[in-house]
């Protein structure tokens, strides 16, 4: 007889199941060393054409810098001219959508995907995470599932985002709160090329 982690015995239909899952899973896992290993490529247009084919859906003159990581590329849209930073990290298991003149600062982490704490099994919940139009995302921020940061709006560097962020409004700390307003509320501007090599 087959149990499952938490010691609840499996049917012979759920261990196919789990044992499809696993198989997956490597895949998957393998799918995503190979993404690091191409993050290591010092051209953004090879680097965006492994990342495309991995699924990942990116905007006409979006930039991802080297080092960026991500878990299920699939479910990742970038919209155009729109900067990621490097060493950030973009959780696809659910939908992350970011819009468009997105600057996203260096070593951010999106999470749509987290464990329920107060689950009996520790199982993980999901939700969508959003990022609208002419955001600007700080440096080492942390944004966690089901989150919205409207357009316009600014995470100061190191907030954590855990509630929906009203579009042009300024968040900073831990958890963010609103600190200020954006002045500029008709932003027409384009984020700008990339940096060579980076």
């Amino acid at each position: 007889m087959f149990r499952d982690r938490m010691g609840r015995e499996l049917t012979v239909k759920e261990v196919y199941h789990k044992s499809i899952n696993r198989m997956i899973n490597v895949v998957l896992d393998f799918e995503l060393m190979l993404l690091r290993w191409v993050g290591h490529i010092p051209f953004h247009s090879v680097r965006k054409i492994f990342y495309r084919l991995a699924g990942v859906k990116i905007g006409k003159d979006a930039t991802i810098h080297m080092w960026t990581n991500f878990f299920n590329p699939s479910g990742i849209r970038i919209g155009e001219d729109t900067v990621i930073g490097d060493h950030a990290f973009l959780d696809g298991r659910e939908k992350v959508t970011i819009g468009n003149h997105v600057d996203i600062a260096s070593q951010v982490l999106i999470f749509n995907c987290e464990h329920d704490v107060h689950s009996d099994d520790f199982s993980a919940k999901s939700a969508e995470v959003k990022i609208e139009d002419y955001s600007f995302i700080g440096p080492r921020v942390i944004i966690l599932p089901g989150v919205t940061i409207g357009r316009g709006a600014v995470v100061a560097a190191g907030a954590v985002v855990t509630k929906n962020v009203e579009p042009f409004k300024i968040v900073g700390g831990v958890p963010a709160k609103e600190i200020g307003l954006r002045k500029n509320q008709n932003p027409l501007y384009r984020v700008g090329r990339a940096r060579l090599f980076q």
